[in-house]
């Protein structure tokens, strides 16, 4: 070791070793720059492995001439051209072959072999660089310290390539660039050290060999070219980059990767135009996510989002290759099916889909799982046009939707024609409340003792600009659906309240809530704000609410219903004896009344069975403290026989129909004659005039 530093203070030029040590930083940290972004591309990576190779082989071979030429050998010396190109040739070759093996390798043995390669290509440039040179007179070497440079440049270069790739932090990448610039300059200094020059007597230079002056402008030539090919590289790589990443984020979800609908916009027409001329068919399924909203809100957004990613690439993986997914948007995706499909096969791909959807996502301590509802429109069955097939795939979701996604729906026209009208209701209701066209009217409730109007309630009805007036079953469902009884719901509230402030103090209000707004929002609080608002006392409004409202979250429903009492309102079930579970709510579920359903009362004194339950329902509710009012009361029969059971009120026809307020006068009119009618109509007129 003492000949090599001599070698490198006796015998170099330090200007030279300065110059030569910064093109090896300078080519060291570009090449392990390059390496480091061609392992981490799946695409356009060779391309980026020979770049990487051209710059780390042009770096070694650059390191050793430029150190070559700081040298000062005891005899007359020159360059043969053709090996001293040959050695930039083998220094980029092995450098190339180096890098492919180690960003196709997956662990460290791969890695350090790689590097080994390079190391090994070190070596080989630099003694068929030492071949080139001729002397006047001859080398020998020390074949210690060649085998020595050998193990430093195999070394540090193995070194250097698997402390760049495991590299997690600064250090380890700075670890890495210092080995790579210690594998070229040991090696080389190293060797440099193991020649000896003997002048020969007679020796003469070889006629076609270059000066050092020509091998200077040779080795500034070299690096400026690898240099400006470098940059030039880069520049377009990274310009062409940016374009396909713009591009790629316009027509990709950002959450899943999957194609998104401006992408699907193209691509659909496309595939469509392309099935015309082959005369064959192209099938499309549009798939809705169900009791994802669910774990949305009650696991986070965040939880939500990884539900997506796990179903996106549960359903990637089970499609075959002419098959393609995308993502309209929220939990909504399509598939495009080609190849003509059949009917059958289109039902397997539902079946595909609709088992890799399910697939639990581990969350916590649990595991979370949701369904998905599908529906499927056939090219060009079943439209013609990309928008038009979409819009009957929809449709059919929507149908599967209904039926709990049980199956897939194939579209028919007949069953969802009627639910694309629906649609349409539902984009009208979004404005309705906006334009003013809801509107309540009120039914009497009356005291089957005294036949005493005793309560009002209020009924919701739409005003529609070209369908006329439309019942609450024309648009509540529709309004569910697209996620508006919140807002339609409370409006009804505010309205009614705002109403019966204005009556004789001892009538009260009824109002239905729906499940929404039990489950969606805290309704105790926006009833207690709109009774304060409006002035209404709490005992004077009756809130109704049906199985439906507690069968989705019974916990949160009771600790609804316990608060709404607590405020002093008046709880009642409607609908009673038409859900499944009434009796174990009536044991659960503090209500204050129950309202019979009227399919129960409409033919109570002809049928034994209706006569049996409204009774047991009636001497039930008596032994429970809880009052009973009967629906659909309709002929006289019916009121006497509901008033000797002992039901506490009834409801319908006989006593009036819903009416707006100004003509509530015409409820007169139309009240049976029967016990006590002057006080039927006191309280009617005391409304009225009211009013």
């Amino acid at each position: 070791m003492i000949r090599v530093f001599s070698c490198l203070a006796d015998e170099h030029d330090h200007s030279f070793v300065l110059v030569a040590a910064l093109v090896c930083l300078a080519g060291s940290a570009i090449t392990l720059q390059l390496y480091d972004r061609a392992r981490r591309r799946d695409t356009d990576r060779v391309i980026w492995t020979i770049l990487s190779g051209i710059a780390g082989g042009t770096a070694i071979w650059s390191t050793h001439f430029v150190g070559m030429l700081g040298f000062n050998p005891p005899v007359d010396h020159a360059y043969e051209p053709v090996l001293t190109l040959t050695s930039l040739a083998a220094a980029i070759l092995f450098t190339i072959s180096g890098l492919h093996i180690a960003i196709s390798s997956t662990n460290a043995p791969g890695f350090a072999i790689g590097g080994a390669l390079i190391g090994v290509g070190i070596c080989v440039m630099h003694f068929l660089g030492m071949a080139g040179l001729t002397v006047a007179g001859t080398i020998e070497y020390d074949p210690v310290l060649v085998l020595l440079s050998l193990c430093f440049a195999v070394g540090f270069s193995s070194l250097a390539l698997v402390k760049t790739t495991y590299a997690r932090n600064e250090r380890g990448k700075w670890i890495g660039f210092g080995a790579l610039v210690l594998a070229i300059c040991t090696m080389h200094f190293t060797a440099m050290g193991s020649a000896t020059f003997l002048p020969g007597p007679d020796t003469a230079l070889v006629a076609h060999s270059v000066s050092s002056e020509l091998l200077a402008i040779t080795v500034v030539a070299a690096i400026s070219v690898a240099t400006g090919i470098a940059i030039y590289v880069l520049d377009v790589r990274s310009h062409q980059d940016m374009v396909e990443t713009y591009r790629h984020a316009s027509l990709h979800d950002p959450l899943t990767g999957l194609p998104n609908r401006g992408h699907l916009a193209t691509l659909l027409p496309e595939v469509l135009h392309a099935a015309e001329r082959a005369r064959e068919r192209v099938g499309l399924l549009v798939l809705d996510l169900d009791r994802f909203k669910q774990i949305n809100d009650v696991h986070g957004h965040l939880t939500g989002d990884e539900m997506l990613r796990h179903v996106s690439a549960s359903m990637m993986q089970a499609l075959e290759p002419n098959e393609l997914l995308a993502r309209l948007g929220g939990d909504e995706f399509v598939t495009i099916r080609s190849g003509n499909p059949t009917n059958q096969e289109l039902n397997e791909l539902a079946a595909r889909l609709s088992r890799s959807v399910s697939t639990p996502l581990p969350h916590t301590r649990h595991h979370l799982s949701v369904g998905a509802s599908i529906g499927i429109a056939i090219f060009p069955d079943h439209a013609q046009r990309a928008e038009e097939l979409l819009a009957a795939a929809d449709l059919a979701m929507y149908r599967s939707k209904a039926m709990r996604g049980r199956d897939p729906m194939l579209y028919d026209p007949l069953l969802d024609e009627a639910n694309r009208e629906k649609s349409c209701l539902g984009f009208e209701l979004q404005r309705a409340l906006a334009r003013d066209e809801f509107d309540l009217y009120y039914q009497p409730l009356v005291d089957t003792a005294t036949r005493n109007v005793i309560a009002l309630e209020a009924l919701l009805r739409w005003r529609h600009p070209t369908r006329g007036l439309l019942q609450p079953g024309q648009f509540l469902p529709v309004a569910e659906r697209h996620g508006l009884m919140l807002e339609i719901g409370n409006w009804a509230l505010q309205r009614a309240c705002a109403d019966a402030v204005k009556w004789p103090a001892d009538l009260r209000v009824s109002v239905n809530i729906a499940a929404a707004q039990i489950l969606g929002q805290d309704l105790p609080t926006i009833v207690s704000t709109t009774l304060e608002r409006t002035g209404l006392p709490a005992d004077r409004l009756e809130i109704e609410i049906t199985e439906d409202c507690i069968t989705g979250d019974p916990v949160r429903a009771l600790e609804v219903v316990r608060r709404l009492k607590a405020q002093g309102t008046t709880i009642a079930m409607d609908d009673y004896g038409t859900g499944y579970s009434s009796l174990a709510n009536l044991r659960i579920f503090p209500f204050d009344k129950l309202k019979i359903d009227r399919a129960f009362v409409m033919d109570v004194t002809e049928n034994h069975i209706s006569s049996a339950i409204v009774k047991s329902t009636v001497a039930l509710a008596r032994d429970l403290g809880i009052q009973v009012t009967a629906e659909g009361v309709e002929r006289e029969e019916h009121f006497l026989f509901l008033q000797s059971i002992g039901c506490t009120s009834a409801q319908g026809y006989l006593f009036g129909k819903p009416a707006q307020l100004s003509s509530l006068d015409v409820i007169q009119r139309e009240t049976a004659a029967g016990a006590n009618p002057v006080a039927a109509r006191r309280g009617i007129l005391a409304f009225a005039k009211a009013r």
